[in-house]
């Protein structure tokens, strides 16, 4: 079967290369920083020859990195598997050095194993994510795909198109659509335009189709109508074709943490855990919030004393614009920000209406005639929401977490988007670090509500990372 998978072997390749590159380079400093430039190639007593335990090293960290299939395409991209078997696989090679220096009392020098853990180790992901990068701008140009194979019910199916197409950076590519037992008549899916290769439920017609459409994997999704047994011998044909197979049960915006596999007589069970807020976690939320909201206020003061001029000089009105917003559990508290608008900024509001830009029920105008100069600038760097480090500090909102919204948005609520009130809102959340205003409602309401479903400490320190990200773009700030 002839399929394009030269994106796979360059990646494969640049990544090798690239590996290789980091290792010997910090072995090689590791090596200069403590011992200099001289190679010494005597051995003397239990003192380890540290020239070639540095070329042992590079080498067995090198392959390390492979055996622990690190470079595998399907984890290129997206998802954390790819920076956790790089972590992985270098800290079970330093923690198997330490193992046979204890065993065998060998006496090796701190120093280095000190500069070479942590500088490669740093070195490998920050070039695992530039490489990242470049894969993802080629695949929100279409390249760097694998090409998969929809099989399942329609409506099943039009869902998993949806979200794969909408996630390119996974890169996943849906090429078409096979759905066994549906009707004869469909050979389109009406909602994502695949084309419907087959019905039937026999595992030759899938392969048909699949040599059709050259798919690099089959995914297979909830409702499809065909029998364990069937499915099973697909498995075992694609095995022998290299054509990958993937089940995606039907479980949307679950986290990889929350969701654990279980054997069973044979079955792949997975369990699904309650996401939960108590205890120790929200202890450590709240310190989390307390420490760096506290060093932020500090650190910011300079800034915030500039803003408070020249917002106060800039136009008419108070500097600080406090604003009711709905918390936790609904408990309303006054939101702090400087004020970016004009003194009657609220009156004007009704006037505006007719130019809402926004969808659902946020309001938003891309150039709202209420904004000041000074405003403008505050909003796009988002330094007027500054003074809400003064919220978090003092407990009615969090660092990271759903926007905090407006009393007349929350009472208009459907039932499930009241989930957004079961932990408090963020100065920072997926919505700030996914497009702001750029968002539609129902796309802000869904990151919320994945946020609230998987929240985790780790998760809040990427947000805060990719927020430094956002804010110096300026993407749909406004």
């Amino acid at each position: 079967m002839s399929r394009d998978r030269d994106w796979q072997l360059q990646v494969s390749r640049r990544l090798r290369i690239t590996d290789a590159f980091v290792i010997v380079w910090a072995v090689i400093g590791a090596y200069v920083i403590r011992f200099g430039f001289e190679p010494d190639f005597v051995i003397s007593g239990q003192e380890p020859n540290y020239f070639l335990v540095s070329i042992a090293l590079a080498l067995v960290w090198w392959f390390m990195l492979g055996a622990w299939n690190s470079r595998q395409s399907r984890i290129l991209g997206a998802g954390p598997d790819e920076y956790k078997r790089v972590a992985a696989a270098s800290l079970w090679l330093f923690g198997l050095v330490a193992i046979i220096s204890y065993v065998f009392r060998i006496e090796t020098a701190r120093g280095y194993v000190g500069i070479a853990l942590p500088v490669g180790l740093l070195g490998l992901l920050l070039a695992r994510w530039l490489i990242r990068q470049h894969l993802s701008v080629a695949r929100q140009k279409g390249g760097s795909m694998s090409r998969i194979l929809l099989l399942g019910g329609p409506s099943a199916v039009a869902h998993l198109a949806s979200s794969l197409q909408r996630a390119k950076h996974s890169g996943y590519l849906p090429v078409a659509a096979y759905t066994p037992g549906a009707p004869e008549n469909l050979t389109v899916e009406p909602e994502s335009g695949l084309p419907i290769l087959g019905h039937a439920v026999d595992t030759s017609s899938v392969l048909v189709a699949i040599e059709q459409c050259r798919a690099d994997a089959v995914a297979v999704s909830a409702g499809v109508q065909l029998h364990p047994q069937t499915i099973r011998h697909l498995g075992w044909e694609l095995a022998a074709r290299n054509v990958g197979l993937i089940m995606a049960p039907a479980l949307t915006d679950i986290a990889g943490p929350r969701i654990h596999t279980q054997q069973v007589a044979g079955l792949p069970l997975i369990h699904v855990t309650t996401p939960t807020l108590e205890g120790g976690q929200r202890v450590a939320k709240r310190l989390f919030d307390i420490v760096v909201s506290g060093v932020l206020i500090v650190l910011a003061a300079p800034v915030m004393l500039v803003i408070t001029a020249l917002v106060k000089f800039g136009s008419k009105g108070p500097v600080l614009f406090r604003q009711d917003r709905v918390g936790m559990e609904g408990r309303q508290f006054q939101m702090l920000k400087f004020r970016s608008m004009v003194e009657d900024a609220e009156a004007r509001l009704v006037d505006l209406q007719h130019r809402n830009e926004g969808n659902g029920l946020l309001f938003k105008i891309r150039d709202d005639p209420r904004v000041t100069p000074i405003g403008r600038v505050l909003r796009k760097y988002s330094l007027d929401e500054l003074p809400q480090l003064f919220n978090i500090f003092a407990g009615s909102m969090s660092l990271v977490g759903p926007r905090p919204p407006l009393p007349k948005e929350v009472a208009e609520y459907e039932h499930d988007v009241r989930r957004r009130l079961l932990v408090k809102p963020g100065l920072t959340g997926l919505w700030q670090v996914s497009g702001r205003s750029n968002l539609s409602w129902q796309d802000s309401v869904r990151l919320d509500l994945y946020y609230v479903e998987n929240w985790s400490l780790a998760g809040d320190l990427v947000i805060i990372l990719r927020t430094a990200r956002a804010v110096f773009h300026s993407t749909g700030a406004y």
